[in-house]
């Protein structure tokens, strides 16, 4: 026979259960509406009589109706995302600018969806795809050409372009270049440099593009002629690497000249100092110059742009531009989240200041106790 303890723990456990939350059906019901009424009544700058406005807000407060983001995305025509186009994904520089634009993107609730085009022949038709499925788009420098820009906007798509002029109507968000890369190629000078290799590819990024004119007008200023064509690479590490041991002379292609470390042979008309368009390149110059033996800066100054944080721990430390990346995606996403909130109607263009940071790769000596002679980083 069951003792009393036994019985306790047999008597069934009694759970309350909860209502399911109310829908929007639920909602329209107990109003007497429809539920476009009730999406009206939701999106606030919809018309909708007042009195059948405070039916329906009356039925949601005692509902306590409480609209799924998803279901007021839709409500509203909006997807509650936004995306944003490279030309690459790979390397510190697009980590820090999309670090930057998903701050301020998640700060309003908005998810990000990321596109890499990687020089793809269908980039395009994949800008058009993700466009139908973001409330609007972020285009870095020339992913795709300016007719496809216009097309979107003909479309009625949202478009903020980064780091690349204006174009169309559409907002621009990009940094200084010209000027820095002037006084970047001008400080070379002052050093005594005469044959300065530009290493990067003007044709296909517009910020390079700057950066190279910056640097020519560096040599009509100060009276010399003007500097061989540019020692074409991407921005990455690994194609400033051959790009630097193509300029500076390998066993395979060498000039008469002297005999590097390694047995290879280096150019007898090699630059003596190296502009890169960025630190990437500038960090596959430095692998080039450990390969043929070559000292930096004894023997060869190399300088970088953007500033990623390893730059300032190199050996020597890395001098070259600093570009706020972070600030770059922050401002675009906030230009972007502006226009698609209908906030403005007219575009905007801003021009971020860059900055020069002296450190001893380009000869200048630096204790290492001191500080860059430049701002704080990002």
């Amino acid at each position: 026979m069951p003792n009393a303890e036994n019985r306790r723990a047999a008597r069934p456990v009694r759970t309350t259960r909860r209502r399911p939350p109310a829908t929007i059906y639920e909602v329209a019901r107990k109003a007497g509406v429809s539920i476009a009424t009730v999406s009206r009544v939701q999106r606030r700058n919809a018309p909708v009589a007042e009195a059948t406005r405070a039916r329906v807000l009356r039925a949601i407060d005692e509902l306590r109706y409480q609209p799924s983001a998803l279901g007021r995305s839709l409500a509203m025509g909006r997807h509650g995302a936004t995306g944003i186009v490279f030309p690459d994904l790979s390397g510190p520089y697009y980590s820090e600018v999309i670090l930057g634009f998903e701050e301020q993107t998640a700060a309003e609730g908005k998810s990000v969806l990321i596109l890499g085009t990687h020089g793809r022949d269908q980039a395009t038709d994949l800008v058009r795809d993700l466009a139908a499925r973001v409330d609007g788009l972020v285009v870095m420098g020339r992913t795709i050409p300016d007719a496809e820009v216009a097309a979107l906007e003909e479309q009625h798509v949202h478009v903020v372009m980064l780091a690349r002029p204006p174009t169309g109507g559409a907002d621009s968000i990009r940094t200084e270049n010209r000027q820095s890369a002037r006084d970047l190629a001008r400080h070379l000078l002052d050093h005594g440099h005469r044959r300065i290799c530009f290493i990067g590819d003007p044709s296909s990024s517009p910020d390079a593009a700057e950066r190279w004119t910056g640097f020519c007008e560096a040599f009509a200023e100060a009276g010399l002629e003007p500097p061989a064509a540019p020692t074409v690479s991407s921005f990455r590490e690994t194609d400033g690497r051959r790009a630097a041991l193509a300029v500076l002379g390998d066993g395979e292609a060498a000039t008469d000249g002297d005999t590097a470390g390694g047995g290879k042979k280096l150019r007898a008309d090699r630059p003596t100092a190296l502009f890169c368009a960025n630190d990437e390149i500038a960090l596959g110059a430095y692998g080039a110059c450990a390969e043929l033996g070559l000292r930096i800066p004894d023997d060869i100054a190399i300088t970088g742009w953007d500033d990623i944080p390893i730059a300032r721990y190199l050996t020597p430390p890395l001098t070259t531009v600093r570009q706020p990346l972070r600030e770059l995606g922050a401002r675009a996403a906030r230009a972007l989240l502006e226009i698609t909130a209908g906030e403005r109607n007219s575009p905007i263009h801003q021009v971020l200041p860059t900055e020069l940071v002296v450190r001893a790769s380009c000869g200048c000596e630096r204790d290492e106790g001191k500080p860059d002679r430049g701002g704080d980083p990002n």
